[in-house]
């Protein structure tokens, strides 16, 4: 389970993620989440970066994390390449 993304904000850290399963959909996608959630949300990365998944989170978490998304979608496509080929992924950290 491979963290990509450590995106964090006056609040919260989001974890960034993809599944060890992940390597067997063809679709690229990320899971998202914070301390404490047991349920990741699932954002498809393409075509376009839309909500696959809620999970756990608020309407408004989701909300912000579609633009988190949106804005690294490039380098969330390029990490999910490297993931489906077994490399090593990098953990990217950000704050905000």
């Amino acid at each position: 389970m491979p963290k990509v993304l450590l995106y964090t904000t006056a609040k919260i850290v989001w974890t960034f993620l993809f599944y060890g399963t992940d390597v067997n959909e063809n679709r690229a996608h990320v899971h998202v989440g914070k301390k404490g959630t047991t349920i990741f949300a699932k954002f498809w990365l393409e075509p376009e970066v839309e909500l696959a998944k809620e999970g756990d989170l608020t309407d408004a978490q989701l909300k912000q994390l579609l633009q988190v998304v949106e804005e690294n979608k490039e380098m969330l496509l390029k990490q999910w390449e490297v993931f489906k080929k077994g490399g090593n992924v990098k953990l990217i950290k950000i704050n905000k």
